[in-house]
């Protein structure tokens, strides 16, 4: 049982965090590094795939980061034909990202290692215990209830 007021057993959950971070993106990391790509190219991939004509704008909140941060590393997965860029329909000065099947191709590769180890730990664990690190990863996140990803869905299907 973690004591929750014990520094010693939050410190200990700070280090698993790391280690299974560290486990989480092992794989990933790997393909990545065999196209020059890297965490940030991956969490592109991965949103751009989960929310198609995604916008720049939408994709920059996403990921928390300024225009500059995204500018270089979106700019190399438009270079290798893994996103495609094109203006919104009603408003040309809004850019739309989409995946190319390339894109597809890869992001599922990266995100089937990733499923895997989830669903390997949720299965050995149970329902509750899987029930309980939703809870504490949207506690961390700043989420309290669902995904902010349905969110974003969400908020897609109005425009």
């Amino acid at each position: 049982m973690v004591d929750l007021k014990s520094e010693e057993s939050l410190r200990s959950a700070i280090e698993l965090m790391y280690f299974a971070y560290r486990e989480f993106t092992a794989g990933p990391d790997r393909v990545l590094a065999q196209r020059g790509l890297g965490r940030v190219h991956h969490r592109i991939l991965y949103f751009v795939g989960r929310n198609p004509d995604l916008s720049v704008k939408a994709l920059l909140d996403r990921l928390a980061v300024t225009k500059q941060a995204l500018h270089q590393p979106l700019q190399q997965l438009l270079g290798m034909g893994l996103i495609t860029n094109a203006s919104d329909e009603k408003d040309g000065r809004v850019r739309r990202l989409c995946l190319t099947v390339e894109g597809v191709r890869l992001e599922a590769k990266l995100s089937a290692v990733q499923t895997k180890q989830l669903s390997e730990a949720f299965t050995k664990s149970g329902a509750a215990p899987a029930r309980g690190w939703f809870s504490v990863m949207r506690g961390i996140a700043g989420t309290p209830t669902g995904s902010t990803f349905l969110n974003m869905k969400a908020n897609a299907r109005k425009r």
